[in-house]
């Protein structure tokens, strides 16, 4: 996400001849390009003259993209960005656009009841948290469609073959949806930090029962064809920042994770012991998400340091652990626990989040957390044998040997990409044999060679540098600190990866081919030069990396997309090959190096990112949002889709209102209703005037007005066809 928590970019343009990126990339591609087709550039166009080099390319967008190997073909034309309007300074809608003869609607929003006993949302935000516990969170993010009747989840993500016409039910299913954050100014009705309000317990309670993740019933009327929450539904169900969770896998009851035991109520957090290692409580900042092939959700605990806070240099010494205080206070600072929460201000009422006084909290988060969706008693599960770091997503291929690998990246500039391997192989035929398969295998972090090659390096404990000698004691602490272990190997810093995407093995297409989005960096190529130090010891996203070919861009604004395909088609490869999908960009930008090499559409700052059945990549941006700067010709965040044959052939399929983000999506199994999130519209409002940017999504028609709400959006086909053909 973007929105008011992450820093801006600096914008650098330089306007003198000397040799672009995209030469240099151009002339080093054609020797070390693997697999990567061409089409026709943005160089080739120029010659063009007086047609505008926007404006031709509208025109060679306009017909059907045809299908290819693996790939089903775009059958719609791109529509037109949403543009700032100057006279307002608000972009020129405030809707959700797709194209014609498509229709979006709101599902549902913030505040929603999706369970027995759940009050209506009252658009003062007077409500309380035990209401809000009922209610769908706040700031919608990744999710994913779990069909109540007839298994058909292996067809959207796993590259497994499944025929659709297999399918027994599209018309209703169980939405899992995360909860990133929340804008605390429209949270409270008071407000929070934003305007130096007194902060209490109540607030508190009421932010962390919007974190976290919703399970919504859903269904589609077979006459009307439009989808509705079921209000009263016994699937119905809220996991906050204080539910209740299991720790399991390598790291599962190690000392690190015992930190101090609270009984969490209503009037505050009371401390009552010790946990046990075994037990966590709440998850947070659940950004990109995951699923099994046995029909599990993954939810992504990203940023969690924000939540946390640590004045001092140092922390109050755990008994046993008295040699590792100086070790634990440099892993708060490697994860970027910062001095105060300013945003949250959890730490002033609730000590569970005082990190000088609980240093082993922060321990507790930053995992991938398995949820059952078909059985609302069930305990989450922290699968803590896949690392911790800021995850955002985690995608799955299983191989031909039915090998189970799980694709990840580290959203923080500068940060790593992950790869899990499981011991145990994936069981088609028995559910139950997987219960535990995330809990024992081997995590990679990759390291992308200059020549288009890459390795995975494993994190081991004993292997290479992975040692007592380097303050690694056991694989749990290599799990505990694996962006120490990433740093200490040597993988490759990249700039913040978000989304992973697995191009699905269909139509003769037999690679394993995995996508990732590197949004963006602001200290790519910028001075003092530094890298991230091999004893863990550099601060999360101080370090100033030079440019390198995988991350070919200083001060890299528009980020891009980078791909690779494992070695002799097996997730157990240690060694891939590698290029760059595409670099984002604006084609009107003075500076070539920001232009980027996309022939349809510009975008910037990619960051959610699928693939349908068909082998469509959708890929969906996470800018400002408000069509200044950087993005004034690009405008509001977007949808687009891409063909994967043709790493330029990009084409804008939605748009979005003003300050918010798209992200968020996942399909009916038939590819005939999709669903996508809006996250944080109107974000630049204030307290007193909370709709003073946005109205969104009383402005597409949905619920009352009072305030933006973060809102899932439906989309279908008007004549009932698949989304994208």
């Amino acid at each position: 996400m973007k929105g008011k928590l992450h820093p801006k970019n600096n914008i650098t343009i330089n306007p003198s001849r000397n040799e672009s990126i995209l030469d240099v990339i151009g002339r080093v591609n054609m020797k070390r390009r693997r697999f990567m087709l061409t089409t026709v550039g943005t160089s080739a166009l120029t010659v063009l003259g007086d047609i505008s080099l926007s404006g031709f390319l509208k025109t060679v967008a306009a017909a059907t993209v045809p299908a290819g190997l693996g790939f089903g073909g775009i059958g719609f034309e791109s529509i037109e960005p949403n543009l700032r309007n100057p006279d307002t300074g608000l972009l020129e809608k405030d809707l959700v656009s797709v194209p014609p003869g498509y229709t979006a609607k709101v599902l549902s929003a913030w505040g929603d009841p999706i369970m027995p006993g759940a009050p209506q949302w009252l658009p003062n935000a007077s409500q309380n948290a035990a209401a809000q516990e009922k209610q769908v969170g706040m700031n919608h993010d990744g999710m994913h469609f779990f069909p109540l009747f007839g298994k058909t989840y292996l067809a959207q993500t796993s590259g497994l073959q499944v025929p659709l016409e297999s399918i027994i039910h599209n018309y209703q299913g169980l939405l899992c949806v995360n909860h990133e954050y929340t804008q605390e100014q429209f949270l409270h009705p008071g407000g929070n930090a934003v305007n130096n309000t007194v902060m209490t317990i109540e607030k508190a309670r009421k932010s962390q029962a919007a974190h976290g993740v919703s399970i919504q019933e859903i269904s589609k009327s077979r006459f009307t064809n439009n989808w509705s929450v079921n209000r009263n539904s016994r699937y119905g169900r809220r996991i906050t920042a204080n539910t209740e969770m299991r720790v399991s896998g390598a790291a599962a009851g190690d000392a690190l994770l015992k930190s101090k035991k609270f009984s969490i109520q209503p009037n505050g957090s009371f401390e009552i012991g010790i946990n046990d290692g075994f037990t966590a409580y709440g998850t947070i900042n659940n950004c990109a998400n995951g699923i099994t092939p046995w029909g599990t959700y993954l939810t992504c605990e990203e940023n969690f340091q924000g939540y946390f806070a640590n004045p001092n240099p140092d922390i109050v010494e755990v008994p046993g652990l008295e040699d590792k205080s100086a070790d634990i206070r440099n892993g708060q600072r490697r994860y970027g626990i910062p001095s105060a929460s300013n945003t949250y201000r959890w730490p002033e009422v609730d000590p569970r989040f005082d990190a000088y006084n609980n240093p082993l909290e922060p321990h507790l988060f930053g995992w991938i957390v398995e949820i059952d969706p078909y059985d609302s008693r069930s305990k989450p599960v922290k699968r803590t044998s896949m690392g911790r770091f800021r995850h955002e997503s985690a995608q799955y291929v299983v191989d031909d040997n039915n090998h189970l690998a799980y694709y990840m990246g580290d959203d923080n500039v500068n940060e790593y990409i992950y790869k899990f391997v499981c011991s145990g192989k994936y069981n088609p035929n028995f559910r139950a044999a997987n219960s535990n398969l995330l809990d024992e295998g081997t995590l990679y972090v990759a390291k992308f060679n200059d020549d288009g090659t890459g390795e995975w390096l494993p994190l081991v404990y004993g292997e290479g540098e992975l040692t007592p000698e380097n303050g690694f004691n056991s694989q749990a602490e290599v799990l505990i600190k694996t962006r120490q272990a990433g740093d200490r190997v040597g993988a490759t810093m990249m700039d913040r990866p978000e989304w992973t995407g697995v191009r699905p093995r269909i139509g003769g297409f037999a690679e394993i081919e995995v996508y990732c989005t590197l949004t963006n960096n602001s200290r790519r190529g910028t001075d003092p030069a530094s890298v991230n130090n091999a004893d863990g010891t550099t601060p999360g996203g101080s370090a100033r990396p030079p440019v390198d070919n995988a991350n070919p861009r200083a001060n890299n604004t528009y980020g891009h997309v980078i791909r690779w395909r494992e070695t002799g088609r097996t997730v157990t490869a240690t060694t891939f090959n590698w290029d760059i999908f595409v670099l984002g960009g604006d084609k009107l930008d003075p500076d070539p190096d920001r232009q980027g090499n996309i022939n349809g559409d510009d975008f910037g700052a990619p960051d959610g990112l699928w693939f349908d059945y068909y082998g469509r990549l959708w890929i969906q941006t996470d800018q400002a949002g408000n069509g200044t700067g950087s993005y004034a010709n690009i405008g509001s965040n977007s949808m687009l889709c891409a063909n994967p044959n043709d790493p330029r052939e990009v084409r804008l399929f939605l748009t979005s209102p003003t300050d918010c983000e798209v992200t968020g999506i996942t399909t009916t199994p038939d590819h005939r209703t999709m669903f996508v999130n809006i996250q944080h519209p109107g974000d630049d409002a204030s307290t007193d005037n909370p709709n003073s940017r946005s109205n969104w999504p009383n402005s597409q028609g949905y619920g009352p007005a009072g305030r933006p709400r973060s809102a899932t959006v439906v989309i279908t086909r008007d004549d009932g066809g698949i989304i994208g053909a």
